[in-house]
């Protein structure tokens, strides 16, 4: 059935769109966390979300195995995980970030649809400390993994939405112009 990418800066309502696209499904929802209350404020944004979402909902708290949440929730339930962002985090903390691949396979051939959001953090600087860059080019690795097989791609900015085409095709037809050296 396919799933959908939600990607986007922090705040831009990525999230909040998830929700609302499973509120509306109408069916099961199985909710895949990947974040971990490493501090106070962390636990306080985890019990904020616990608390927002439906109780009907099954809610899935999996920071690390994220592959063995996805093949375990139940074939026609509406598969959210929110975040990649955390969950390639909680990987690279842990000395691994393979596994994109396979995640997004597992996605893509489930009977259910999904929801995947995660952050785009590669459009900013370039971050001085080593880890810093190292996590930003595997979430952006993730990202791309995840939105090759993605149904549909999206990038939210302050609230809007815009839909994401694939770059396969995309010089096709394309007039380029010849330039030559002076």
């Amino acid at each position: 059935m396919g799933y959908w990418l939600l990607l986007g800066g922090a705040r831009s309502g990525k999230s909040a769109l998830a929700v609302e696209i499973a509120g509306r499904w109408g069916g099961p929802v199985t909710f895949v966390a990947t974040g971990e209350a490493g501090d106070d404020e962390m636990r306080d944004r985890i019990e904020r979300h616990r608390a927002e979402r439906p109780a009907a909902w099954r809610t899935v708290e999996e920071p690390v195995a994220l592959l063995d949440a996805v093949n375990a929730a139940p074939p026609g339930d509406l598969l959210v995980v929110d975040c990649l962002t955390l969950w390639v985090s909680n990987l690279l903390l842990r000395g691994s970030i393979a596994g994109a691949d396979e995640v997004a396979a597992a996605l893509a051939g489930r009977s259910g649809p999904g929801v995947v959001v995660s952050n785009e953090v590669g459009m900013g600087i370039v971050p001085d400390h080593p880890l810093g860059r190292a996590y930003r080019d595997a979430l952006g690795s993730a990202n791309v993994a995840f939105a090759a097989r993605a149904e549909r791609a999206a990038l939210l900015v302050a609230g809007r939405l815009l839909e994401l085409s694939p770059a396969a095709g995309f010089l096709e037809g394309i007039e380029w112009p010849v330039w030559t050296r002076p």
